[in-house]
């Protein structure tokens, strides 16, 4: 009879097997066996040996062999049990299970890579009732446990156990070709119910906490009953499997027959001259002919007709490449606008698109004429470059338009394109997080498709369109790859040239389309993209700029919106300035068209109610059309400082600049110091600066030397919900805890900003030119500011500072006496500004 091979829990894999046959000699189960004191306990691992059975066992850890050499010196008994965790390979006493089973060597082999193969016959259960040593294996005293005793003859339920448990066996053996037919037939004539048991238990794949419940339990009727089950499951899950297996028979037969079928029908349609596929490949040849494709991308589009002409239609990849040739045929290969370069009629189109914006209108005119000049001399420049490998235009820079929501960003790249007879096309590029979208998706996978820049020019349908990447600063990046590394190609004139897509896998040149790109913040670009690119910054409008815009424009299109005509609706300039300062308070003028929006479909309303025919909007009528204010001009600022430990500071986000009203408070108890409001970690440190410079100078703002002993101090920046960083506001800091200290206010006309230090000194900060637009809008008139960010005003808009007082300090000293009411200054002998 063969045997399988099996290992230890600490055996290694066994390189080579050797076939051993149990010879007659085995001694009888039923004869009487003296146990010895100590019996050495070898763990298996993964299997269970059963009494009556004979298994050939492979042993490779030092200390298994040093247990199979003393045992076999000795009384030649073993006692196995099988280890809880398979994965352990050497198991203490507490990891191996409880009951096992008596054993004796028959055979032992030694491999020549010293490894040990052994022929174990089972004899009887035992159960370990005390580990006697772990070291240098493990010994355990164990005592017998008695099987049940069964007459087959006497015992009708036991009979037609057994002749169940057969059908079932000689049935599952039919599925598995590995158990051998000789175990078979002497499962049919077996005579001793629990020898059947462990016989088939053997060769079944069962589970170990199964196989060892099943060597626990003591009744032989349990045991069979056990094992019927465990049997009924696996026939069950062994029939499924050969189910499964023939109906992928019967479905790779259909398929071969409907492959001849369709084979047939192609002959019988080339008999009919009716050969469909061969017309679709006509049809792209043409279309290749006519595409003037470079040299590479005709090759690869010949080589995948070729490819397409030899399959069947119902063929997988038939699809696919159907759809890559119509991919790269439609691309516009030749196809172009021509540029037209006038200078001046680009500038007419801007003043007519856009108000103001007078150093961008000309940073972009310089652009222009740079691209004029280069083309009008292209020749020249050709014969220069000749000895150039790629001939191409670099001298058009990518304009990266960076600044506030509503201020024109995306609308100047439209009046570009509009200026230079080129076709616009805006590609959002906000929350792109894989690097398919740009480069494409490689057509392997299913549903591939062309990433955004091509499917953006071949909805163009020319080669040098110009596209808007619009809030480039919004691109995400996770597992599937970085979208802004993707753009380093695609934004760079010395490689986009070549630029290959992962679908197309050919070259097509880029350096004909002007890219524009706009962003909220430079913060959130990489580097090495930003270095590609020069920044246009766009600050908001001021107070002046937002009336024209709405005089010139807002007003005249949301009159064609609403279905109205000149004349029927017209708003007073002192109307307007009214909708700008109290109901909007913003960089752009977005929310500003909304509101006379807003108005203007109120007066729709009662013109179709014929209420009136025209209507003009002026201050008395515009609460009745656009409800009480949300904001106050200059209102919320006296409101807000009119007590002590509040501060007017200024701020740069995002979306423009804005106003924060820094409160502090005291209150008796030992705490010290606290702030609230999410500060990032930087605004933290100057809360901390602030508080610790203004109690250094305790003496010089009167306050009590007891002071700080007895009460706490709280500074919290509202708006609480929003994330607040930087250190801009360190000055305002110490100027609402100065307010707090003193007793005295701080002058509501007044806003700051500026970096303070441990030492008292203000440090310069950027966004200026945004911060005093922000302060300007809710109505403050002199503004605090570093003296080294004096040359930054030259970028505020005139009319802006005339209307403002700058104060520039450079020490802490020199802000409170002008921020704060009657503040008398004891400190150190400065001058302060007047």
């Amino acid at each position: 009879m063969a045997f399988r091979n099996y290992r230890l829990s600490d055996a290694d894999p066994p390189q080579t097997t050797i076939d051993i046959q149990l010879e007659d000699e085995l001694k009888d189960e039923g004869a009487a066996i003296d146990l010895p004191e100590e019996l050495p306990i070898l763990p298996l691992r993964g299997m269970v040996v059963y009494p009556q059975t004979a298994i050939p066992l492979t042993v490779g850890q030092e200390r298994s062999i040093q247990l199979v050499d003393d045992v076999v010196a000795g009384t030649r008994m073993v006692g196995l049990v099988a280890s809880k965790d398979p994965s352990l390979g050497t198991p203490g006493p507490d990891q191996v299970q409880n009951v096992g089973t008596l054993a004796t060597i028959h055979r032992l082999f030694r491999t020549p890579d010293g490894t040990v193969r052994l022929l174990i016959q089972g004899l009887q259960r035992i159960k370990i009732d005390e580990f006697l040593s772990t070291t240098p294996y493990l010994k355990a005293r164990v005592t017998r446990i008695p099987e049940d005793e069964v007459v087959f003859a006497d015992d009708i339920e036991m009979e037609a156990l057994v002749r169940s448990i057969v059908d079932k066996f000689s049935s599952l053996a039919e599925l598995v070709p590995s158990i051998p037919q000789e175990l078979v037939n002497n499962a049919l004539n077996v005579e001793d119910p629990l020898q059947l048991v462990y016989s088939i238990a053997t060769y079944v794949r069962i589970d170990i906490d199964d196989a060892q419940l099943l060597l626990e339990m003591n009744n032989v009727g349990d045991k069979i009953r056990h094992l019927l089950k465990l049997l009924t499951k696996e026939h069950e899950v062994l029939s499924l499997g050969r189910k499964i297996q023939e109906d992928a028979q019967q479905e790779m037969e259909k398929s071969q027959r409907d492959y001849y079928l369709r084979e047939q029908m192609k002959a019988i349609r080339r008999e009919l001259e009716e050969d469909d596929d061969q017309q679709e490949v006509e049809k792209f040849r043409q279309l290749i002919e006519a595409a003037n494709m470079p040299e590479e991308a005709r090759t690869e589009a010949d080589r995948e007709l070729n490819r397409l002409s030899k399959l069947s239609v119902s063929a997988a990849e038939y699809g696919v490449i159907r759809t890559y040739l119509d991919w790269i045929c439609s691309m516009p290969w030749d196809k172009r606008t021509e540029d037209k370069l006038d200078i001046a009629h680009a500038r007419e189109v801007l003043d007519e698109d856009h108000y103001g914006l007078t150093d961008v209108k000309e940073r972009i005119l310089e652009f222009l004429a740079v691209r004029k000049l280069r083309a009008e001399r292209k020749k020249e420049f050709e014969d220069r470059d000749r000895f150039d490998p790629v001939r191409r235009d670099r001298s058009g820079a990518i304009l990266l338009f960076v600044g506030p929501p509503g201020v024109g960003k995306t609308s100047l790249g439209a009046s570009i394109a509009r200026s230079m007879g080129r076709k616009f096309i805006r590609m959002s590029l906000g929350g792109i997080r894989d690097e398919s979208e740009i480069r494409g998706f490689r057509r392997t996978y299913i549903g591939a498709m062309p990433g955004r820049i091509i499917q953006t020019i071949r909805r163009a349908k020319s080669r040098n369109p110009m596209i808007m990447l619009d809030e480039i600063d919004k691109l995400g990046r996770d597992f599937r790859g970085d979208p802004a590394s993707a753009l380093l190609e695609v934004l760079d004139p010395e490689q986009n040239a070549e630029f290959r897509d992962h679908y197309l896998d050919v070259a097509f040149d880029l350096s004909d389309v002007m890219f524009i790109t706009t962003a909220n913040s430079l913060d959130t670009i990489p580097g090495p993209l930003r270095d590609r690119m020069e920044v246009i910054q766009l600050s908001g409008y001021t107070e002046l700029e937002k009336r024209a815009i709405a005089s010139q424009y807002l007003v005249p299109r949301q009159r064609r919106e609403n279905g109205l005509h000149t004349g029927e609706l017209d708003f007073t300039d002192e109307a307007l300035l009214q909708i700008i300062r109290d109901y909007t308070r913003e960089a752009g003028v977005r929310h500003l068209e909304r509101e006379i929006g807003k108005a203007a479909r109120k007066v729709v309303t009662r013109i179709a109610e014929q209420e009136f025919d025209s209507h003009t909007v002026d201050t008395e009528t515009l609460k009745d059309l656009l409800g009480k204010p949300r904001f106050g001009h200059r209102s919320e600022m006296q409101d807000r400082t009119d007590v002590p430990g509040v501060a007017t500071g200024l701020a740069w986000t995002p979306i423009g600049g804005d106003v924060l009203f820094i409160e502090a408070t005291k209150m008796k108890g030992g705490k010290g110091f606290q702030y609230t409001g999410q500060l990032g970690d930087i605004m933290q440190e100057s809360a901390k600066i602030a508080y610790s410079f203004t109690r250094s100078r305790a003496a010089d703002l009167q306050v009590d030397p007891t002071f700080y002993d007895e009460y706490d101090i709280h500074l919290h920046v509202p708006s609480g919900a929003v994330p607040k960083d930087g250190p801009s506001a360190g000055v305002t800091m110490a100027t609402a805890l100065a307010s707090l200290l003193t007793g005295r206010t701080a002058k509501s006309n007044i806003a700051m900003t500026g970096e303070l230090t441990l030492s008292g000194q203000i440090l310069p900060v950027g966004g200026i030119k945004d911060k005093v637009l922000a302060a300007h809008r809710l109505g403050a008139d002199t503004i605090i500011l570093p003296s080294k960010n004096e040359n930054d005003l030259d970028d505020v808009p005139e009319d802006v500072r005339g209307e403002l007082t700058f104060v520039l300090v450079e020490h802490l000293d020199e802000v409170l006496p002008v921020a704060l009411d009657e503040y008398q200054y004891l400190g150190h002998d400065r001058q302060l500004p007047q």
